[in-house]
């Protein structure tokens, strides 16, 4: 667990967690479902959308804008369905817009236990390009929308493209977030520590992941399926120490009903196999947490 400095956030000092690390119950994987449930700005729309021949530069998509609106108005109600059919709890990332679009179902988000992360307040919003008052700003803005539909404040944060830029973490720290998942440098969660005041950083895996599969590459949903099972293969039979895997859904992309099957199947093989422990981010965060030795009051201070 030795201190070294963050490379990302300026300003972090970085503690990682031994290897001896174990999820709830002793186990050694932990596994988490996601459902991104995005949208974006008024005037603005997705990079991406199902067509293949991109238009000329200077011409707003209105086939991507019109497939990213198939999330609220119809996937994200098919994928909570799924979620309740195999009694799981999922991170579902939620822009903060939707909460002024769409607010009884982040409500029903909400009210079914899914863990609410904040998500930006659209996808076209990323960290990076902003200068650190905007930002601060804006993590306000976007928390106190998802604080006022939800009934809770998010405890964690995900940046749109997962690109924070080098004040997010502190300035997540600063409102009160507990973790954040713009992190892809480890294979467990670790401690960012800004003179006193700590955030975790929750890494978050892509392999995983039906926009880079099905929407950049183009695979079919069975792929999606085969790069689970051939990852959690492979994570408990030649892995010795504490992992972590995602499974992740867009409601746009794959909250329709052949993407919901590939969802499905990944839920019934995280179900039936045996030594993983299934649950949230913020549940394995609170883990964390009380593993860590106590800071004394004089190094917390």
């Amino acid at each position: 667990m030795a201190d070294e400095r963050d490379l990302v956030a300026t300003g972090a000092t970085v503690t990682r967690l031994n290897r001896d690390f174990g999820w709830p119950g002793g186990c050694r994987i932990a596994i988490f479902f996601n459902v991104a449930f995005e949208a974006w700005s008024d005037g603005k729309g997705p990079g991406i959308g199902p067509m293949g021949n991109p238009l000329p530069a200077g011409h707003f998509d209105t086939n991507a804008l019109s497939f990213g609106t198939y999330g609220p108005v119809r996937g994200i109600w098919r994928l909570l369905d799924s979620l309740a059919r195999y009694k799981l709890k999922a991170g579902i990332m939620v822009s903060g817009v939707l909460a002024e679009r769409y607010p009884d179902t982040v409500k029903a988000i909400a009210a079914a236990g899914h863990d609410i992360i904040a998500h930006a307040y659209g996808q076209d919003i990323i960290p990076v390009m902003l200068a650190e008052a905007v930002e601060k700003e804006h993590i306000a803005k976007v928390t106190r929308l998802l604080t006022q539909v939800a009934g809770q404040a998010p405890k964690g944060w995900m940046s749109p493209r997962g690109t924070p830029s080098t004040a997010t973490a502190r300035l997540l720290a600063e409102a009160g977030y507990l973790w954040h998942g713009d992190a892809m440098d480890d294979d467990l969660p670790y401690i960012q520590d800004f003179a006193g005041q700590r955030i975790v950083a929750a890494p978050f895996t892509m392999e995983v992941n039906d926009m880079p599969l099905y929407m950049r590459y183009g695979d079919p949903p069975r792929q999606y399926v085969e790069m689970f099972e051939r990852t959690l293969a492979r994570l408990r039979q030649s892995e010795k120490g504490p992992v972590l895997l995602d499974a992740t859904a867009h409601a746009h992309v794959f909250g329709r009903p052949l993407g919901t099957w590939a969802y499905e199947a990944v839920m019934q093989i995280a179900k039936r196999t045996p030594g993983v422990w299934i649950g949230t981010r913020s549940e394995a965060v609170e883990h964390v947490l009380a593993s860590l030795p106590r800071r004394s009051p004089r190094a917390a201070s």
